[in-house]
């Protein structure tokens, strides 16, 4: 009986049910893999999903093929049992050919026998044994039959999976190559874009100093454009947005605030001090002067401002020029990418500022600061970091209005304290047919969200979305945009009927909520640049990359009339 029972232990040990790997998830590779050709083939292929899929079946061979290995190492464990398991066939086949005929012929005693219950008992046991054999002999054999089907099966598995890998690896090529060829594209296009968004944006003089004859943008929320229900995009300022707000300088100085104050507003300085006026600034195209000649001569802001703003941007000149020029030892230019200089010197109120400052310049750990500066700053004065300058020690960021803060745009149009600029708060741009304001349609409005919802969904498809008023044979109408949304599974808008800015309160728009729609209020900015049509556009502008991202952050706002 110890001997039977043993037998049976290492049974159910040895004959383990070996699992196989799925037919149908090999099956599904395969259908997934065709689908993936089929689409690979398309020439409106959206690449990078492709690749995506590509990858996601990549990971499924290879969990088959680590899912195969490891039943072939359950294969070969069956297959070092196999001598014992058919030692054990031919041990119990004998087994029970003796113990069938002897149960034969215990049956024969059983019905001579003078001891009916002992001879019963001895014919059961036998006939136990028999029945044991039989078992045994049965397992043994399904046991075989099993490990011959499974080493079958494993076989045409790995020979499937083989040649599932090399159609994955011919894929990969061609979807390689085509994802090449499409980045290649996107690279020329984006140049050929950039040219165009590069004239729309130069077609928009920027008042960058006070007293520019340019005339910059102008506020349409009083002009009808001549059609109804309309929208337009107001920008808070002009670039850079960065140093002295010389209208903000105005309103300090109308509110009582000192050279010294304002200037404390906008910079981090050490100390303000005399510099040696006897330092020859060389402009470019121009002589020689020395520095306080050379202030006399800058026209940056109109001399019937405040005394005590016209003494700050004498200050911030000067601290600028000796910055620049590292003390006379380089030359300067002479327009508004330095600071603005004529021949002529400037008199009255200017040059008694000047006079009353004398050699006086901003420094922090001894040295002059660059001491940037421009026109508007719409309420908010950033680091040159923010926009996408070196970081400096002496720049700052800050909402410019007497409490330092704001808590909405009406606030901030009330407070800020360079309001009374002509450039605080208006759209840019404008469209001669429509009394040369820059007014959009909600339809038209619909088919700049539109673009930004097909980028979202493709960015592959941005060397289709420059505007459609300026004959490029790339760029795709508003109802091809439309078409093409649905066909990646999106909603195209038709009209818009409400939009509306949301800002950090920190001067910079993050979303733009369109009908119920958010959006990076930023990344749509620079898509709005690329496709509003004419010259319309928000400040500050920029030639965004493919991703749509740029160091030049807007606050705006949409006006509906």
């Amino acid at each position: 009986m110890k001997r039977v029972f043993l037998l049976f232990f290492l049974l159910a040990i040895i004959i383990v049910p070996v699992f196989l790997v799925r037919a149908d998830e090999l099956e599904d590779v395969s259908r997934a893999l065709e689908s993936l050709r089929k689409d690979l083939s398309s020439k409106e292929a959206n690449y990078q999903q492709l690749n995506t899929r590509l990858n996601d079946i990549k990971k499924r061979v290879s969990n088959l093929g680590i899912e195969i290995t490891k039943k072939e190492d359950e294969v070969k464990k069956g297959e070092e049992a196999l001598d014992y398991q058919k030692n054990l066939l031919n041990e119990r086949a004998i087994s029970y050919y003796k113990n069938i005929n002897k149960n034969s012929l215990n049956l024969l005693t059983v019905l001579t026998s003078n001891n009916l219950s002992e001879s019963l008992r001895g014919f059961f046991y036998q006939q136990s044994l028999v029945d044991q054999d039989k078992n045994t002999i049965i397992k043994v054999v399904l046991y075989i039959k099993n490990l011959e089907e499974i080493k079958a099966n494993l076989e045409t598995k790995k020979n499937q999976l083989s040649a599932l890998k090399q159609e994955i690896d011919a894929q990969s090529k061609i979807l390689s190559g085509q994802i090449s060829q499409t980045r290649t594209q996107i690279a020329q296009l984006s140049a050929r874009q950039q040219e165009l968004i590069a004239a729309k944006l130069a077609s928009v003089p920027v008042p960058r100093s006070a007293e520019t004859t340019l005339g910059g943008c102008k506020s349409d929320i009083d002009t009808d454009p001549g059609f109804g229900s309309r929208f337009a995009f107001f920008s808070f300022g002009v670039p850079n947005k960065v140093g002295l707000n010389q209208y903000g300088a105005k309103g300090r100085a109308e509110s009582g605030q000192d050279y010294e104050a304002i200037l404390k507003a906008y910079y981090n300085f050490d100390e303000i001090k005399k510099a040696d006026t006897n330092i020859q600034i060389r402009v470019d195209g121009h002589e020689s002067y020395n520095l306080e000649d050379y202030i006399k001569r800058i026209y940056e802001v109109p001399e019937s401002w405040d005394i005590k703003a016209l003494k700050a941007q004498a200050i911030a000149a000067r601290s600028y020029a000796l910055a620049y020029t590292n003390n006379g030892a380089g030359s300067i230019c002479d327009s508004e990418q330095c600071q603005v200089f004529h021949d002529q010197p400037k008199t009255g109120a200017w040059d008694q500022a000047v006079r009353e400052t004398e050699g006086l310049a901003m420094y922090q750990g001894g040295s002059p600061i660059k001491a940037w500066f421009s026109s508007t700053h719409g309420g908010v004065v950033l680091s040159s970091s923010e926009i996408g300058w070196s970081g400096t020690s002496w720049t700052k960021h800050l909402i410019d209005t007497s409490s330092g803060s704001a808590g909405s745009f009406s606030d901030l149009q009330s407070n800020a304290y360079d309001k009374s600029s002509p450039w605080f708060y208006c759209d840019w741009g404008y469209r001669s047919q429509y009394n040369n304001t820059a007014w959009l349609k909600p339809e038209e409005v619909a088919d700049i969200v539109n673009t930004f919802i097909l980028y979202s969904l493709d960015k592959n498809t941005i060397i289709h979305l420059s505007q459609t008023d300026k004959n490029i044979s790339d760029a795709w109408s508003a109802d091809q945009v439309k078409q093409e949304i649905r066909n990646r599974g999106g909603s195209p808008m038709d009209s818009v009927n409400s939009i509306s800015v949301s800002w950090d309160g920190y001067g910079i728009a993050r979303t733009i909520n369109i009908d119920g729609r958010s959006f990076d209020a930023q990344k749509f900015k620079n898509l709005f640049n690329m496709r509003a049509p004419a010259n319309i556009q928000i400040k500050p502008a920029c030639n965004p990359s493919v991703e749509l991202d740029c160091s030049s952050y807007a606050l705006f706002n949409v006006e509906k009339r």
